[in-house]
């Protein structure tokens, strides 16, 4: 997530103090991605060094910030720029997984069903949420859910595999499986498809 960029999109809307642009940053993004007031008022500094905006101080003697032209070029150069995705992320449910096979097969069993548990929560809580976002038609932060909605689902379905492979495991090791736990996610998905 670009907080620099983000910092410039509000910006582009008109100056702002920090503390306005990490208000609407929060808000804007459905309060999902909380920013801390000190990261914003770095990655500011670091924007005003380069150039990309201008502080000056309002009447009551409080810093404002104003995208400059370098920075509306930047923030095009941002919008047209494709996001490239990492040719292995770090993801760190994957690496919690990789090394909880070195635990043994109960405890991978573990963590994929406390992980499911906590997915299919968030799915469903996401799924409200766009119910909601629907009824006031913002489309900013309907498209977030429907990215928040599409990754836990497919996060959801990730870990049904990897139950699945745990299940052939047991199978080649004559080992019998434990009886999979239903977790909600097929009315979860069956919500998801009905809106």
């Amino acid at each position: 997530m670009s907080v620099r960029n983000s910092l410039l999109a509000i910006l582009d809307l008109g100056p702002r103090h920090g503390y306005g642009l990490k208000s609407e940053f929060e808000a804007a993004t459905g309060n999902v991605w909380p920013l801390n007031v000190g990261q914003v008022y770095s990655t500011l500094s670091r924007l005003e060094r380069d150039g990309l905006v201008l502080a000056s101080e309002d009447d009551d003697g409080q810093k404002i910030y104003r995208i400059s032209d370098e920075g509306r070029r930047e923030l095009q150069h941002w919008y047209e720029t494709p996001v490239e995705r990492e040719v292995v992320p770090r993801q760190e449910l994957a690496i919690k997984l990789v090394f909880a096979t070195r635990s043994g097969p109960e405890c991978v069993r573990e963590v994929v069903q406390q992980q499911r548990k906590a997915t299919m929560a968030s799915l469903q809580e996401f799924t409200r949420l766009k119910v909601a976002a629907e009824a006031d038609g913002d489309l900013a932060w309907l498209m977030m859910l429907d990215a928040l909605i599409f990754q836990a689902d497919a996060e959801g379905r990730w870990l049904e595999l990897c139950e699945a492979r745990l299940a052939e495991a047991d199978l080649r090791l004559g080992e019998p499986s434990p009886p999979a736990r239903d977790d909600g996610a097929d009315a979860v998905r069956h919500m998801e498809h009905d809106h």
